[in-house]
């Protein structure tokens, strides 16, 4: 099992290095004691970056999860020792944090306002895509959408995260609308992100500790994807 050291609180999701124990190790990984890489998941890639010890050090070059365990690829597990440090390509890090932030308010926005509700997501570093159904947009409304995002970033509200459990959240949120009925019932204690009066979701990702760290957005591309389903493309400004 690995200690997911972004997990507790907002504050945690800016840990840029960590010391850590090899638990275990396979052909092109190796498990670690703790970790502060987010590994793929949830539409958001993993973190990459690097481990070192005074000798040495190799590239992370993706984290995957099974479990509770997390996978660091790397290139010559076996030169890796017991003891090392870990770091985080950071710029690439916080643009995922950033992105995955303006996620949730874009989601919100198009769910209260136009009735679509979030069925698919993928950060990259320079720009974003959330596909939507029922839905479908017009210039009008992605303008509409754009400017009430901005609106919204520009209020610099901040970002909690906490631990809720699910009895409680599905007696506060609209459940389709924080996707709680995508969540296997078994889970039963959950990671909740909550920005303001704005949003509140369950989520594993990495995300900024205001909203005024996101930028300005801009809504750069539209596509259908089929009945009533359509994809929308944002970049975000420094």
């Amino acid at each position: 099992m690995t200690e997911i050291l972004y997990m507790k609180d907002i504050e945690s999701n800016y840990i840029r290095e960590f010391d850590a124990r090899v638990l275990d190790r396979g052909f092109d990984f190796v498990v670690l004691d703790r970790t502060a890489f987010y590994a793929v998941g949830g539409g958001q890639p993993s973190d990459t970056g690097r481990l070192s010890w005074s000798e040495g050090s190799t590239e992370v070059r993706e984290v995957t999860k099974k479990g509770e365990i997390r996978h660091h690829l790397v290139q010559n597990p076996d030169i890796v020792p017991d003891e090392l440090k870990g770091t985080l390509d950071w710029d690439r890090r916080y643009a995922h944090m950033r992105m995955h932030t303006a996620q949730h308010i874009v989601s919100g926005v198009v769910y209260d306002f136009y009735g679509g509700r979030t069925v698919g997501n993928q950060i990259y570093q320079d720009r974003s895509r959330i596909d939507f159904a029922p839905v479908t947009f017009t210039d009008e409304m992605l303008a509409d959408i754009q400017s009430k995002c901005n609106d919204i970033f520009d209020k610099g509200t901040k970002v909690e995260i906490s631990a809720i459990s699910r009895d409680q959240l599905e007696k506060e949120v609209d459940a389709q609308r924080a996707n709680l009925d995508l969540l296997p019932k078994s889970v039963r204690e959950l990671r909740v992100v909550t920005i303001g009066d704005f949003d509140v979701c369950p989520c594993a990702g990495t995300h900024v500790r205001s909203l005024d760290e996101v930028g300005r957005l801009r809504i750069i591309k539209r596509d259908r994807k089929g009945k009533d389903r359509e994809r929308v493309t944002y970049e975000l400004d420094e």
